[in-house]
């Protein structure tokens, strides 16, 4: 009797998926189909963690369309804008803004001076432009935190150096905070001079590294006028510029162009640390009076002669990326000395492996507040692209093909201009296009919200996560906010906005396929089964072996 109903017991606990196939059509004629195995998991309440605001409230104004000193600003089409009075600053000289002005710009009086109409065309022809070199996300000594933090997505800041205008004040938000001001920033900001001006470019060294500055695919002499190294070069042109000392270099570009400017001083290591910058020479046009500065790079808001001419809008895009492992050697010490040998004898070049990838500065989606290009039907967009990571970038718009016009800032012929959706740029190099919004399904497939992104896939992940990287947007008047924030029809993207998300704390799909997405709970109702199962099973066993055990005489 114990026996038989053990196994009755046994053979009911039996999950029926685990029983032969032959089986399986008369249990289904005697009790119906089997009930559904649900997944056991772990819901993810998104509204328990701390969500960044998408697109912050402008309380400064800065996105208007204005006149500063006689320069007209174009309206800012990004929900983080740049400061209209250093634009202003930028365009007129440090040295020639009112107190007002320059007291607003944040700048020093020296950062940016222009003089002298040589050519009598009504814009100055002799600029000095200042440098310094920032540190930030680096080492500090009273605070878990980084010092002179700047976050390129939630909870992510590797450490950088760069280039920046020379400013006046404390380099962040204010004496309480960590965080870096506005203007100190990656990438270091694209330079623009004209063809035939006099430019003077020194690099004043307040840093714990010697560095240079590099004059990458732009025109300029080897010797300065003083008989000095002109190249930037320490290994065979000059020595590099050691902390404290300060270099000026001499550029009088005889034809314009697009290039970059970069240290040179162990470059394998420095040019990832994000000591790059673009640098376009304009053409000689006359009452050309240049935006000579665009920190951040993006959206050119004070356009040369030429680009108001032949274009709706001048977007700049700098491509970088780098790997935690040699950005990060700066949060490890305060010591150069130890930051020196880690980065320059231990960390292995030959064995880098990118993990973050940021476009102007920030990866996906603080790349939405800052790199989104708003247009309407009918435009004509000047893109300069340029890629100073190690990588390649396959760069790709969605529902656009833009046309290349211009490579490393060398003009190409009718028949040499092409027009693609996926254009390859390998390290250092520099690609012009010419993005239509025509809607004529060759050039544009008309309005919408149309990512742009590399379109390799490490691209486009933080750290192996995504969304992430370079992704941003073109987004259509009529797909978007006042302020160019897009309409989102997708999936909701408050977990992009929090740190759990990219730190891997957070399922990537837990609002909408949690079952699927969501951690695994345990399922002790299954357990328990399979415990009973056993008992059971064992227990008839038992009873089988008292069964056929001969009795004792």
């Amino acid at each position: 009797m114990v026996f038989s109903l053990s196994c009755l017991i046994t053979l009911l606990l039996i999950p029926r998926t685990w029983l032969p196939n032959s089986w399986q059509p008369p249990l289904y004629n005697l009790f119906g189909p089997p009930s559904p195995f649900q997944i056991s998991y772990s819901e993810t309440d998104i509204i328990n963690f701390d969500i960044d605001i998408a697109c912050p409230e402008d309380l400064t104004n800065f996105n208007h369309a204005t006149i500063i000193e006689d320069v007209e600003i174009e309206r800012s089409q990004t929900c983080i804008s740049d400061n209209p009075y250093s634009i202003a600053a930028f365009v007129k000289g440090t040295n020639n803004v009112s107190m007002e002005t320059l007291r607003l710009s944040g700048l020093t009086s020296d950062a940016v001076t222009k003089e002298n109409d040589i050519d009598g065309d009504g814009d100055p022809d002799v600029i000095h432009i200042k440098l310094e070199v920032v540190e930030l996300n680096g080492y500090s000594t009273v605070d878990r935190e980084p010092s002179l933090e700047y976050e390129i997505a939630p909870g992510i800041h590797p450490g950088f150096w760069v280039f920046a205008p020379k400013m006046v004040g404390h380099p962040s938000e204010n004496f309480e905070s960590n965080i870096a001001r506005q203007g100190l920033r990656l990438p270091s900001p694209p330079i623009r001079i004209e063809q035939g001006d006099k430019v003077y470019l020194t690099l004043e060294n307040g840093h714990s590294m010697p560095h240079t500055i590099h004059l990458h695919g732009i025109d300029h002499a080897y010797i300065n006028s003083e008989g000095e190294g002109n190249d930037g070069v320490p290994t065979i042109s000059e020595m590099p510029v050691m902390p404290g000392e300060s270099k000026t270099y001499e550029i009088n570009s005889r034809i314009s162009g697009f290039g970059l400017y970069h240290c040179h001083v162990q470059p394998q290591a420095h040019i990832m640390m994000g000591l790059q910058g673009l640098f376009i020479v304009e053409e000689n046009r006359p009452n050309n009076w240049l935006q000579t500065l665009n920190i951040g790079a993006g959206q050119v808001r004070a356009r040369s002669a030429e680009s108001i001419e032949k274009y709706d809008q001048e977007i700049d895009l700098h491509y970088l990326d780098l790997d935690s492992n040699l950005n990060n050697i700066i949060q490890a010490y305060n010591d150069p000395r130890l930051i020196a040998e880690s980065m320059n004898r231990e960390f292995n070049m030959t064995q880098v492996m990118p993990n973050f990838f940021t476009l102007n500065g920030l990866s996906f989606p603080y790349t939405f507040r800052d790199s989104l290009i708003n247009v309407h039907e009918g435009e004509l967009i000047k893109l300069r692209v340029a890629n100073g990571g190690v990588n390649p970038v396959a760069f790709h718009i969605h529902g656009h093909r833009p046309k290349v016009t211009h490579l490393d800032g060398i003009p190409l012929t009718n028949d040499q201009q092409i027009m693609r959706d996926v254009f390859s740029i390998d390290t250092a190099q520099r690609v012009e296009l010419d993005l239509s919004t025509q809607n004529d399904g060759l050039n544009s497939s008309g309005p919408g919200v149309w990512l742009y992104h590399d379109h390799k896939n490490q691209g486009v992940t933080n750290d192996g996560i995504g969304p992430g990287g370079h992704i941003s947007a073109i987004t259509y008047d009529t797909f978007s906010s006042e302020r160019g924030w897009p309409q989102l029809n997708g999936m909701d993207w408050g977990k992009f906005f929090t740190e759990e998300y990219y730190s891997k704390d957070m399922p990537s799909w837990a609002e909408y396929a949690p079952a699927l997405a969501s951690v695994p709970n345990t399922n002790f109702n299954l357990i328990f089964r399979l415990l009973l199962l056993g008992f059971f099973s064992i227990l008839s066993f038992y009873q089988l072996i008292l069964i056929f055990k001969p009795k004792d005489e």
